[in-house]
């Protein structure tokens, strides 16, 4: 099951929302809320760094877009939790707007996962022994057709969907269990040479490594 088709995906289809989302500390409390929550303000700000005005502010705005909403709590206290625990964008949207603040989304995405992914590795050697042989960094070079690429990625989500409970769950997590941070991404390699040439010369762009490590591990998230 893919995030897109996954029964609690919330869709983001307005280009406004998309775009609210795209922010580092909005996208770290929506995570946050999704694996820890429900969370007042000033627990999510002792969680994040942040201070309590901030997280009081952008919990606003993403409950705007109908990413979070508040709950009832104990006392005057007003806890926030997440609408649901997926967040679906259009992979091919028709509306120029829509595509625009798509693709502004996955770029803001691309950078974010690749400072988490130096960060980890950068803290690797923190790690106990178990996590360092545990934890997975490499990638594989394949001959794929567009349906073929579905299949894989539809197969990988069912995988990881087994596990998908424990975010909202805790009694589900077995002993030992700590959150872990799973990227998937796969694209169409674009093999022609650097400048868009077709004659063969310049560079060439392929520098995909083919590598498949399940030792080379990664740290701790930011």
């Amino acid at each position: 099951m893919t995030g897109s088709e996954h029964d609690d995906a919330l869709h983001l289809t307005d280009p406004q929302a998309i775009r609210a989302y795209a922010h580092r500390t909005r996208m770290a409390l929506v995570a946050l809320l999704r694996t820890d929550g429900p969370l007042t303000a000033t627990r999510a700000a002792e969680l994040t760094g942040e201070s309590v005005a901030s997280c009081s502010y952008h919990l606003r705005m993403l409950a705007k877009y109908g990413l979070v909403e508040e709950v009832p709590g104990p006392g005057r206290q007003k806890p926030w939790r997440a609408t649901a625990q997926f967040t679906s964008i259009p992979r091919a949207a028709t509306d120029p707007a829509v595509a625009a603040a798509t693709a502004e989304l996955r770029v803001f995405l691309a950078q974010q996962y690749f400072e988490e992914v130096l960060y980890a590795e950068r803290n690797w050697d923190r790690l106990p022994k178990e996590w360092q042989e545990a934890e997975a960094f490499g990638d594989r070079m394949l001959y794929l057709t567009p349906a073929e690429l579905l299949e894989l990625r539809d197969g990988i989500d069912a995988l990881i969907s087994r596990f998908d409970e424990r975010n909202t769950t805790p009694e589900l997590r077995p002993e030992g269990a700590e959150l872990v941070q799973v990227l998937r991404i796969a694209y169409r390699k674009d093999r022609r040479p650097a400048g868009g040439a077709e004659d063969g010369t310049g560079t060439d762009t392929d520098s995909g490594t083919g590598s498949d490590s399940t030792s080379d591990a990664q740290g701790p998230q930011s």
